[in-house]
């Protein structure tokens, strides 16, 4: 362990698709929560650890938070507000390229008037319109300071890490140094198996989608992929199971050599729909 003399929390929240998850991986400098263009991408609260000479930082990112359609949805919003309850810096991320919406003040009503506002997704972003949309958020939100970055390149990354660490208070170390996420395992295989079925599927399919590990014997790893609707199955599979083929190859890219992942298709008829199913899938 280091000799770390302050530590503390960093919850990420906003809307959906503003980069909250991008943002987390590239202050880690590694890949610890899943990204896609899909709304509600993250269901979880997923930490993420950034340690450094005398002071930790647990950067929490949280599901977009949202008008809920689905009990799934509302379950999210939960999650998303539960993550701001006793932490030491609040960060509300939104997207250059739109203007301050009623979302956003929502959610910044709920914050404390020192959160910090980031103004993601610069890089896509004419400077006129940045510098017009950081005096809207000044004016529309109220909150204690702002920083345009741009999670995908890592422009103004690092003055906004110094920032925030020097948010932390006196405490101990929380996780070891070589500790940089605390998804178990065999979660964070459902999860990239989740990833790439988003990237290769389209509409409303997506929200239908959910994975657990069923069965984890290294190196053979058992993943189920869960669909509303019959008719769904057969497009998660693919023809001759050409959909399935591709995510599976994805996925072992990004896993130890040797490991052996089986994909498996199964209905479970409107799970977004039922509480128990997502205490079961971990949501």
């Amino acid at each position: 362990m280091s000799e770390v003399t302050r530590s503390g929390f960093v919850t990420l929240v906003g809307r959906p698709n503003v980069g909250k998850s991008t943002l987390l991986n590239r202050i880690l400098g590694t890949k610890v929560s899943i990204v896609s263009s899909r709304p509600q991408t993250t269901r979880t609260q997923v930490r993420g650890v950034l340690t450094r000479p005398g002071v930790q930082a647990v950067f929490v990112d949280t599901p977009g938070i949202h008008k809920p359609v689905t009990p799934l949805g509302e379950r999210l919003n939960a999650s998303a507000h539960a993550a701001l309850g006793d932490v030491d810096a609040v960060c509300l991320v939104v997207d250059a390229n739109g203007g301050i919406g009623a979302g956003d003040r929502y959610i910044a009503g709920s914050l404390p008037p020192g959160a910090t506002v980031v103004i993601n997704k610069i890089d896509r972003t004419p400077p006129e319109r940045v510098l017009e949309q950081l005096a809207e958020a000044a004016t529309e939100l109220s909150l204690g300071h702002y920083f345009p970055v741009s999670a995908r390149t890592g422009k103004g990354i690092d003055e906004l890490v110094e920032h925030l660490l020097a948010a932390m208070p006196d405490g101990p170390q929380l996780y070891p140094d070589d500790m940089v996420t605390d998804v178990p395992e065999a979660f964070w295989v459902a999860e990239l198996v989740r990833e790439q079925l988003l990237r290769v599927t389209r509409e409303e399919l997506p929200h239908s989608i959910a994975t657990r590990v069923t069965d984890w014997d290294w190196p053979h790893i058992r993943c189920e992929i869960l669909v509303e609707r019959e008719s769904q199955k057969g497009i998660v599979i693919g023809k001759r199971g050409v959909v399935l083929k591709e995510v599976g190859t994805a996925v072992r890219h990004q896993l130890p050599e040797g490991a052996y992942l089986e994909l498996f298709v199964k209905v479970d008829k409107d799970w977004q729909r039922r509480p128990a199913a997502f205490d079961r899938l971990g949501y």
